[in-house]
């Protein structure tokens, strides 16, 4: 059986985590505690670079979310999670992209500052929600009428700027496109508490104040 190596607090791990239940693949939960199970020599054989979520199927391991996103959809094509047509290929990518190098590096100040803190209104400011709602636009899903990959990674990052204050009133169709994406059983099942947040909170505040030591120490 498929072994799922992951946290259930980590937006990276959450991607694979709702890819594997949208596509009702049947996987061995291995739930890594991020307070030193990633250092393990047993986990490190599996990941040197010591990151979930990790991948092991048939003997074969794979690193990286949307490479193991990517995995799931060839081997396990139905339900399909990625359009056929090139331009709504295009625009789940672009989703994918856009939420992983724009979108996701605007989200640790939110994370690390109060809200009402020059640093957190500026990355709120900064945050490409125009360009995600443009992308959307009239369309049900990311890409058109058929939930994919791209709803999954976009629709985790902002559903945690949601949690952490960022209002979409100015955005009502990435509005309803959250509602229709927590409307979905495994979405529903795999939603974080608010004790879950303040805890993922903690815990990337702690690895950025190492960063930013190590940073100053080199």
């Amino acid at each position: 059986m498929l072994k799922f190596y992951y946290n259930p607090l980590s937006p990276n791990a959450r991607r694979v985590w709702l890819t594997l239940l949208e596509k009702q693949i049947s996987f061995e939960p291995m739930v890594i505690k991020m307070d030193g199970d990633q250092y393990e020599p047993d986990f490190l054989a599996i990941n040197p670079f010591h990151h979930i979520p990790v991948v092991v199927d048939d003997g074969l391991r794979i690193v990286e979310s949307i490479a193991i996103m990517d995995y799931l959809e060839a081997k396990y094509p139905t339900p399909a999670l990625m359009p056929a047509e090139a331009g709504a290929i295009a625009t789940v990518r672009m989703a994918q992209l856009v939420t992983a190098n724009e979108f996701f590096p605007k989200v640790i100040p939110l994370i690390c500052e109060n809200k009402d803190s020059p640093k957190w209104q500026q990355a709120q400011q900064e945050l490409p929600l125009a360009f995600m709602s443009d992308l959307l636009g009239d369309s049900t899903y990311i890409g058109g009428n058929m939930f994919s990959l791209g709803d999954i990674v976009a629709g985790i990052a902002i559903q945690l700027t949601v949690a952490l204050g960022v209002p979409l009133e100015s955005y009502p169709n990435l509005e309803q496109w959250q509602q229709r994406l927590m409307d979905r059983v495994p979405w529903q099942s795999t939603q974080i508490s608010e004790p879950d947040l303040e805890n993922f909170r903690r815990r990337v505040k702690v690895m950025v104040r190492l960063r930013q030591r190590a940073m100053r120490q080199s």
